[in-house]
């Protein structure tokens, strides 16, 4: 599975952007894959911000992002999103795309539970 993630940019405090990663390679549609997002900010460990499970669409975030971030998947584009809204100075990061095949829902936080990785888009809020 390849995975591109793109939708990142510079955006103030209070806005929204929607980050998007392509999954190639195989169609997700009837797969286990739960395909997840996490961030990074320099020397910090990745963090992760929420997952879905491709076949029904359960979701899973971080506590601190539920109610401003909200993933989602397209089925027929094999995409799945991440629409961050009101985002804040902090959340300024690299976001990262995954996919895993293997990850029970209660190592979707972990990023070693995660095969596939995209190559990260830069998320900068400005306050």
């Amino acid at each position: 599975v390849q995975l591109q993630a793109s939708g990142g940019g510079l955006v103030q405090a209070g806005g929204s952007l929607r980050l998007s990663c392509a999954a190639s390679g195989r169609t997700l549609s009837g797969s286990g894959y739960k395909m997840g997002w996490f961030r990074q900010t320099p020397g910090k460990e990745r963090e992760f911000a929420a997952a879905i499970k491709w076949n029904g669409g359960a979701t899973f975030y971080a506590d601190s992002l539920k109610g401003r971030f909200t993933i989602s998947r397209d089925i027929t584009k094999n995409t799945v999103y991440l629409q961050m809204n009101g985002l804040k100075p902090e959340d300024t990061a690299v976001y990262y795309c995954a996919a895993t095949s293997r990850a029970i829902n209660s190592m979707l936080r972990e990023p070693s539970s995660y095969d596939y990785w995209g190559q990260g888009t830069q998320v900068t809020v400005s306050s």
